[in-house]
């Protein structure tokens, strides 16, 4: 081995901290470049029995996903889960791929299949409400967001409306 003179390792030594400098540098630039990015708004627009037995049932939902951003959001997917009194009722999914305009809403439609004799249980329990939660994950295909969890919860009335 052939050893290197003292003037090239303080050299390297002084480099060090200019280094870190330009990569730190570098690394906030990159942040900067990186878009804002509002997260879209997902609610259910309609709920179609498609047909099932006492065990299961489908249900086709529609879906409505607003885009609040100025750019398109290219959709590679999306599952969804509901739960009833905190116990899972329906999932499903879609890897049907889809494209929001930029700024504005679409909507798209997925199977759910339910466990109704599991809900029917629920709605025995309670006498004026159930709560639910829905929640899942849309797949986007963007290079800095992969993946959208969203959330929904609420609460549904048992008893008849009152005219």
């Amino acid at each position: 081995m052939v050893p290197r003179p003292r003037s090239a390792v303080r050299a390297s030594c002084e480099s060090a901290p200019l280094t870190a400098f330009l990569v730190v540098a570098c690394c906030a630039m990159l942040a900067a470049c990186t878009p804002r990015f509002e997260k879209p708004a997902l609610s259910v627009a309609s709920v179609e029995f498609q047909g099932g037995n006492l065990l299961q049932q489908n249900f086709q939902v529609t879906f409505n996903i607003h885009n609040p951003n100025d750019r398109a959001l290219p959709v590679s997917g999306l599952s969804a889960e509901l739960r009833v009194g905190g116990d899972p009722i329906a999932t499903g999914s879609s890897s049907r791929a889809f494209v929001v305009p930029a700024l504005g809403d679409m909507q798209f439609d997925m199977t759910i299949t339910a466990d109704f004799a599991l809900g029917l249980l629920k709605f025995a329990k309670r006498s004026d409400a159930l709560d639910y939660e829905l929640n899942g994950v849309v797949s986007i295909d963007l290079p800095f967001f992969r993946s959208l969890p969203f959330h929904q919860s609420g609460s549904f009335s048992l008893a008849p409306a009152q005219r």
